[in-house]
C-alpha cells in the first residue's frame, strides 16, 4: 500500500483545519499553509466535504472547517474519503475479486494486515496529530 500524494495533501489539509476548528479557512490560505497546489486542493477539498470531514461556506467570507471535533476524525477517515478501503489486496476488501481465496494461504494474510493496518490507523485522529506537533 502507497499513500498517494493526493491523500498525503488531505491529511495535510485536515491538519491545518484541526488546528483552528472554529474557523473558516480559504483555500488559498490552506494551500499556502501546507505547499498545496491551490487547483488540486480543490478537488481534495469536495472529496473531504462529500465525507463529512470538512464544511463547504460559499461566498465572499467563504471557505472550509473542520466539520468535527479533531478528536472525532482519523486518518483512516481521510484516507477512505480520498482512495477508498485500505488493503494490501483488493481480495481483502472483496471477496469476490477472487476465485482462489478458498485455496490460498495468503488470503488470511492480507485480510490480517488491512485490519491491523485500519485499526492503527482508526487510533490516530488528528487531536493527537496536533498534540503531537506541538511536542
Amino acid at each position: 500500500m502507497e499513500i498517494t500524494r493526493e491523500t498525503d495533501y488531505a491529511i495535510r489539509c485536515v491538519l491545518h483545519l484541526s488546528e483552528s476548528p472554529n474557523d473558516v479557512i480559504m483555500v488559498d490560505e490552506i494551500a499556502k499553509a501546507k505547499s498545496i497546489p491551490k487547483s488540486f486542493l480543490s478537488k481534495i477539498l469536495q472529496k473531504l466535504a462529500k465525507a463529512n470531514i470538512v464544511k463547504s461556506y460559499r461566498g465572499v467570507k467563504g471557505g472550509f472547517q473542520i466539520a468535527k471535533a479533531p478528536r472525532e476524525i482519523n486518518l483512516l477517515n481521510v484516507i477512505e474519503a480520498i482512495e477508498g478501503p485500505v488493503a494490501m489486496n483488493r481480495c481483502a476488501v472483496d471477496k469476490k475479486v477472487c476465485s482462489l481465496i478458498c485455496n490460498c494461504v495468503v488470503h488470511p494474510i492480507w485480510v490480517d494486515l488491512r485490519k491491523d493496518v485500519e485499526k492503527k490507523l482508526r487510533r490516530t485522529d488528528f487531536a493527537k496529530l496536533i498534540e503531537s506537533q506541538k511536542r
